[in-house]
């Protein structure tokens, strides 16, 4: 055999689990179609993303409220075009440190279309040559691909997906988004800070329809004061392009037609898994309705040599599920007995105010019938989120009615994504609210709020409310 490993695809799952296999001492492969390594997350998604989101903010600020702040400016300007030449070397940078990391790990890059001959042979084809390979095992991590509707005719020029939303060469007059989830209300807050008009069309009654309902609500009001509009449990039916204008209709909540008009339209009803050019058909991996690998506990398909991970298979598509998921199977491969908790991976919007969640929401626990506390405390009631001018949002803690333990927190407000890692680990350790209220967050900070929700669940004592 040529490889002890072979990853397919170069995505978070897919290198960090080449990683893991090369620190562990397999000889190991990895194969890429794309000329840059690291997939959708780091080439389209997420990393492109959050540096124009940071951009967008530090502009949505010096507008306004650097005037409140003591700094007199003048008027300040977009200068889109530096705008996106900044996100492309923020993505380069990153790209870069995982061709770094591969030479580091001796993982041999293989560049091309991964196909499956047999299980345990591999065709990889690329513009310029193909070649086989074999391999012990194979961990396919093939990631997704946004998904569309049926009669939506994607141009990529005006009726776009978030790929192209990351590449626009002028910023849209009015971008109406179809879809009020994570992508969709990231990208339209790239775009409304910095000027353009933006309308969500989503099917479901409220915005990140996946998590706690509590979080949507207070999400829509901060994008409100952003100039958001939001037309919610409406039905989108057709979509269309005449030159430089796209037509959206969408059926209301009372069966009448709505017409928005704009410039751009951008699709982001999710994601699908991608598999094309796999191969699967040839050595019988099974595939669900829906598009994904099937797997079973530990993350093996139906052949015995080959696993499957990430986006590509159940579960939330998220980066962090994915690299879990890589360090999962690269450590059975080892003979160790590694575990996730689903549960305890966390989802984040990286919107601002931030969206950060972990564990059951309230309508998942009524779902299950169990007995429950909650636990709010309101940012506007901290030192700290008055002295940054960061009062929207909140945190609401969800802990079991009889004993105590935390079963829930969910965090809308100013750098939540980066405060949900210490729910995760209290969750982890089966913490009790009580139990956090008993530790020292240090004062002014955004986390005396995870605290005081605490204390509000354990027997509504909150000490600054």
């Amino acid at each position: 055999m040529d490889y002890q490993v072979t990853v397919i695809g170069s995505g978070p799952g897919g290198y960090v689990a080449a990683i893991r296999a090369a620190q562990l001492g397999f000889k190991t492969a990895i194969i890429e179609k794309y000329p840059t390594l690291g997939g959708t997350c780091l080439n389209v998604g997420c990393i492109p993303s959050k540096a124009l989101l940071d951009s967008s903010e530090h502009y949505h600020n010096a507008e306004s409220t650097f005037k409140e702040h003591g700094i007199d400016i003048n008027k300040p300007k977009v200068n889109f075009k530096q705008m996106i030449a900044r996100k492309s070397d923020v993505v380069k940078q990153n790209v870069d440190g995982i061709s770094y990391l591969m030479k580091k790990n001796k993982i041999e890059v293989l560049e091309g279309v991964g196909s499956f001959k047999d299980k345990n042979t591999i065709v990889v084809k690329s513009e310029k040559e193909e070649k086989t390979i074999t391999s012990e095992k194979v961990i396919i991590a093939t990631g997704s691909k946004p998904a569309t509707l049926p009669f939506i005719k994607l141009d990529k020029k005006r009726v776009i997906t978030s790929t192209e939303a990351l590449e626009l060469k002028e910023i849209p007059k009015h971008l109406v988004i179809i879809g009020g989830g994570v992508i969709g209300l990231e990208l339209g807050s790239v775009y409304a800070r910095i000027g353009s008009k933006v309308s969500v069309v989503e099917y479901m009654d409220n915005i990140i329809p996946t998590m706690d309902g509590t979080m949507g609500k207070e999400l829509q009001k901060s994008l409100k004061k952003l100039g958001f509009d939001f037309y919610l449990g409406h039905k989108v039916t057709k979509v269309e392009t005449k030159g430089k204008e796209v037509t959206v209709v969408a059926e209301t909540p009372k069966g009448e037609d709505l017409e928005l008009k704009g410039d751009y339209c951008l699709v982001s009803i999710g994601r699908k898994p991608y598999t094309d050019g796999l191969g699967l058909e040839n050595v019988g991996v099974k595939v669900s309705e829906r598009g994904q690998i099937e797997v079973d506990d530990h993350l093996k398909t139906n052949i015995d040599n080959i696993w499957a991970i990430g986006d590509v298979v159940k579960g939330a598509m998220l980066a962090h599920k994915a690299e879990e998921e890589g360090v999962f199977v690269a450590e059975q491969m080892a003979g160790q007995k590694p575990h996730i908790n689903y549960n305890l991976i966390p989802g984040v919007v990286y919107t601002w105010p931030e969206v950060a969640s972990v564990g059951y929401t309230e309508e998942q626990l009524k779902d299950q019938g169990k007995k429950f506390k909650i636990g709010k405390f309101p940012f506007k009631a901290l030192g700290r989120a008055r002295a940054s001018m960061d009062v929207d949002g909140m945190v609401k803690v969800l802990a079991d009615k009889e004993t105590d333990e935390i079963l829930g927190v969910h965090i809308i407000g100013a750098r939540a994504a980066d405060m949900i890692a210490s729910a995760v680990t209290a969750m982890e350790f089966r913490a009790s609210a009580e139990d956090v209220t008993r530790m020292s967050h240090a004062h002014p900070t955004y986390m005396e709020a995870v605290k005081e929700a605490c204390l509000a669940a354990t027997d509504n004592r909150p000490l600054h409310m």
